[in-house]
């Protein structure tokens, strides 16, 4: 074979043979046949495959591109921003599904959140990794820079989690961050878990809110300049109250005004499955303060009022 790049091959690959299925009518060339028959959903992987396939010679390749797309360490802060990146939004996926099927039907402002089909999961070190659909969510600290990302592993059905050990698990430089939804301003709500913050947002959708993902990092929260009031969606455990117990003295430190948010179940994605989106809109209605009910408060008909 001549020694052409692997770029043209690629190039003639693409526009030529195409072809399309009398039964189903899908259609396309031989890297779709070659990504089809491996499994493969990203064009960089189908491309080494379609070389290997053609038994052409690895591109040589150059010292910047090298740099550019250079292994790095799991867990890190460059493979938590990597992760993200080559995520995709969550509309019509699974993490969709499975945000719908536990109540979570507000989702407009949710850019912090997308989806990975095939994201890796290796039970513990030495153990063989795997792969499972994943929610994955940006960690941004108070300038919206992006510091870790955290992944919720689901069943492909998207009716629950992965049957894994840790379905839920997190990476990057975590502590004082979070997972943001909207741009805090004098008043902002925080909790632990994304569900709980998300489960609120069908109430008050037009609340600025961060989860912090953990009790332990909701207790160690930095707060946005500005802010002069804060609500806690606390969870009724023993670390929900540690947690509220440590921000109620990080805020009067700071001068902020805080209250907080209680369920009346285990947290607010409980109250919102199984008491319902009116009873949980009624038991927020006398904790907010009375002026953050017209300001941010979805009225019944599904539109809101926020300012």
């Amino acid at each position: 074979m001549r020694n052409i790049t692997f770029a043209a091959t690629c190039s003639v690959l693409c526009s030529t043979a195409h072809k399309t299925d009398a039964a189903t009518g899908e259609h396309g060339d031989l890297l779709d046949l070659i990504a089809l028959n491996r499994g493969l959903d990203r064009l960089r992987d189908v491309l080494i495959e379609a070389r290997c396939f053609l038994a052409l010679p690895r591109p040589a390749l150059k010292a910047d591109n090298f740099q550019r797309h250079a292994p790095v360490p799991t867990g890190s802060l460059e493979s938590a921003r990597r992760l993200f990146a080559m995520s995709q939004p969550i509309s019509g996926t699974i993490a969709e599904v499975y945000l719908r099927k536990r109540g979570i039907t507000v989702l407009h402002g949710t850019s912090a959140l997308r989806f990975h089909p095939r994201c890796y999961y290796r039970p513990h070190a030495g153990a063989q990794t795997g792969t499972w659909p994943a929610l994955i969510a940006a960690v941004t600290d108070l300038t919206g820079k992006i510091t870790g990302a955290h992944r919720t592993y689901l069943d492909p059905s998207g009716a629950g989690k992965a049957p894994v050990e840790t379905p839920r698990r997190a990476m990057g430089q975590l502590l004082g961050n979070g997972v943001r939804f909207g741009v805090a301003g004098d008043v902002m709500a925080a909790g632990e878990g994304i569900e709980t913050m998300l489960s609120l947002r069908s109430v008050v959708p037009f609340l600025p809110m961060v989860a912090a993902l953990s009790a332990s990092h909701l207790a160690a929260l930095l707060f946005p300049p500005g802010l002069r009031r804060l609500y806690v969606a606390r969870d009724n455990d023993p670390a929900g109250g540690a947690a509220m117990t440590a921000l109620t003295s990080k805020a009067q430190a700071a001068g902020i005004r805080l209250r907080a948010l209680s369920p009346r179940l285990g947290d607010f994605n409980d109250d919102l499955q199984h008491p319902g989106l009116d009873e949980l809109r009624a038991a927020l209605r006398v904790q907010l303060a009375p002026e953050d009910v017209t300001r941010f408060m979805a009225i019944e008909n599904g539109t809101g009022m926020g300012r």
